[in-house]
């Protein structure tokens, strides 16, 4: 098909909302895990889809590129397609903060999806390593960072499931009671989250 017609790799489809997507970002559309997403985004890399086109005049999800699609997805395999192929790791335009697939990744607990961008060389902001239990990255980034800043990283670390950063961010002056995203405290993320051992720590320290 895209032989026959290789304008069909650079298109943008646009919805009776006025919002815009290219190929790559149908390929990456939630839920995600398409068959031979690998070979199909592959094909229209190589026949000029833009891997780095964010969404066109949408009201909600402007600029979002194909890998915070992905991401958001926990689509390792698309995510891997999209940088074997150019895309941009450090790509703004996630959903909520405007920043890189790894802030959709953690913002929407896809673990794996977080993990793989890790591997592949991907930044951490404060919140989104104690939500990865990066023990030294939060260490280094804690030491310049604002009280709301601690509390909302300890927040991420407890949906984490990652006590030694919770820990640590804790001792550095974060607020533990805080009642954070979707109305949850950092001792409901850490229920949530699963680590009961977590949840214990957290509530021999005056959680509620």
């Amino acid at each position: 098909m895209l032989a026959a017609a290789p304008n069909l790799a650079t298109c943008v489809l646009v919805d009776d909302k006025g919002a815009g997507r290219s190929l790559l970002h149908v390929a990456t559309d939630w839920p995600g895990h398409f068959p031979n997403c690998r070979e199909t985004i592959a094909l229209l890399a190589q026949a000029g889809a833009d891997p780095d086109l964010g969404l066109a005049d949408s009201p909600v999800d402007a600029f979002e590129k194909p890998l915070h699609w992905a991401a958001s997805s926990d689509d390792v395999e698309a995510i891997d397609a999209l940088l074997d192929n150019g895309a941009n790791i450090e790509a703004s335009g996630a959903v909520f903060t405007g920043g890189t697939p790894m802030s959709d990744a953690v913002v929407f607990a896809q673990w794996r999806a977080a993990e793989r961008l890790l591997a592949r060389g991907a930044v951490t902001t404060l919140w989104q390593a104690a939500a990865l239990g990066l023990y030294e990255r939060v260490h280094e980034l804690a030491e310049s960072a604002t009280e709301g800043d601690l509390t909302a990283a300890l927040w991420h670390a407890c949906r984490g499931g990652q006590p030694t950063t919770a820990e640590l961010l804790l001792d550095r002056g974060a607020e533990i009671n805080w009642v954070g995203f979707m109305d949850w405290t950092p001792l409901r993320a850490a229920k949530e989250s699963g680590n009961k051992g977590l949840v214990a720590a957290l509530t021999k320290r005056g959680a509620k």
